[in-house]
């Protein structure tokens, strides 16, 4: 089934495909599965396809009419070059791998659209050739999907002139999507886009978490502590266990989720120190379905990453953010802004908060914070409603489609 034959679409359901590069971290593929999960939901007849680089995919359970290809892992070295994460290949090869993988894929799965998640290009370029392919076969529609923060302005600015994803994204995209509010923050803000490319750009709010049936809560009350995927989360959950260390009145209880890539001997130590605190806090391993703690919680004490803050608000939980300030400034920039916001407090190692003290003050005062609802404003968590429907608009009806 070749996407050059234009007339093989009209007569069949829609497909759509998410490519997530995803080398380290759950944040693009939890992204991914939540659009595909309300676009399928939104339309009954659609499937969804997510290529994804995650090392943990296979963890996650995803809805019907949604299913996944594992693209081959990669790894981020402290010098920030890459290596091939498990199969003896160099890193040219592994990524010539992937980038075929992603060409079949869209040969035989012939998607109506194709969202991209963050990169325009695709890791190291893999993407490159399934667009031009693409733009030459010309009906399926290509959408760039962008978190509401990518990174400081001139930092961005030069890493998108090295990977020519400028160039990339004027020449291929029908739309941009940014997943969030302009009115908070502008995540294209030092990008030099042309007047036409910045014309295709959708704001369409934060994407909503779905509160559908969620599993009993454990027994309350209690505090989340959760590092998002754990890599990263190293001083934020030193800190949380600190505070309860120290001050043996510090309460309620909390809940604490490794995230998978905590790592194992750094996981030993926490977990004796868990122990030690006599069920004043509590640790569990990764948990999929993080939905029903997060539910069920007092308030949360988490990392600064895009889907957590959907989360917290999705929920409308109490929080107190530790962003990370590298290897990006992402969670800084989110964290600061949802704070002048009134949305969450923000515990900030630039104004001195990162200590101990600060946690114990940050866990105390958290029930007299205001709700996030106190403070959201119109169309903030829209996102998947506003995806769904621009979903339609883009494939149109099947006279259109056949037309391209």
């Amino acid at each position: 089934m070749g996407l050059g034959n234009k007339n093989t679409k009209t007569d069949r359901a829609p497909r759509i495909l998410f490519y997530s590069h995803d080398t380290f971290g759950l944040g693009h593929l939890r992204r991914s599965r939540a659009l595909a999960a309300a676009l399928t939901q939104a339309d009954p007849s659609a499937s969804a396809l997510i290529l994804t680089g995650s090392p943990v995919a296979g963890r996650f359970t995803f809805p019907r009419r949604v299913d996944h290809v594992r693209l081959p892992g990669v790894t981020k070295r402290s010098d920030g070059s890459y290596a091939s994460q498990t199969i003896g290949m160099g890193i040219d090869e592994v990524t010539e791998l992937r980038s075929s993988l992603i060409q079949t894929s869209v040969r035989q799965f012939n998607p109506d659209v194709l969202i991209v998640d963050k990169e325009p290009t695709g890791f190291r370029g893999e993407l490159l050739p399934t667009l031009e392919y693409l733009e030459h076969a010309g009906d399926t529609k290509l959408v760039l999907g962008l978190r509401d923060v990518l990174d400081e302005p001139e930092v961005l600015a030069a890493e998108w002139a090295r990977k020519d994803a400028l160039t990339a994204t004027e020449r291929f995209y029908h739309e941009i999507w940014v997943y969030g509010l302009r009115s908070i923050y502008d995540p294209t803000k030092g990008l030099p886009l042309s007047p036409a490319a910045q014309g295709r750009i959708h704001w369409t709010g934060y994407l909503r978490r779905d509160l559908g049936p969620v599993g009993e809560a454990p027994e309350q009350p209690y505090i989340l502590i959760t590092p998002g995927g754990g890599g990263d989360g190293k001083a934020m959950v030193n800190l949380v266990l600190s505070a309860y260390e120290k001050d043996p009145t510090l309460s309620p209880r909390a809940i604490l989720v490794y995230g998978p890539f905590l790592s194992g001997e750094l996981r030993e130590d926490f977990e004796t120190r868990v122990a030690a605190l006599d069920s004043r806090v509590v640790a569990v391993g990764f948990e999929s379905q993080i939905e029903t703690l997060f539910a069920g919680a007092a308030g949360v004490v988490c990392m600064g990453g895009y889907n957590t803050f959907c989360e917290v608000l999705s929920f409308d939980k109490r929080a107190v953010i530790v962003p990370r300030t590298t290897p990006r400034l992402e969670q800084w920039i989110r964290a600061a802004r949802a704070q002048d916001l009134g949305l969450v407090r923000m515990l900030d190692e630039r104004r001195g908060g990162l200590t101990t003290e600060a946690m114990i003050q940050a866990i105390r005062d958290l029930p007299h914070q205001p709700l996030p609802s106190q403070a959201i404003e119109s169309g903030l968590l829209d996102g998947l409603d506003y995806v769904a429907h621009r979903i339609n608009d883009l494939l149109g009806p099947e006279q259109e489609r056949a037309t391209g």
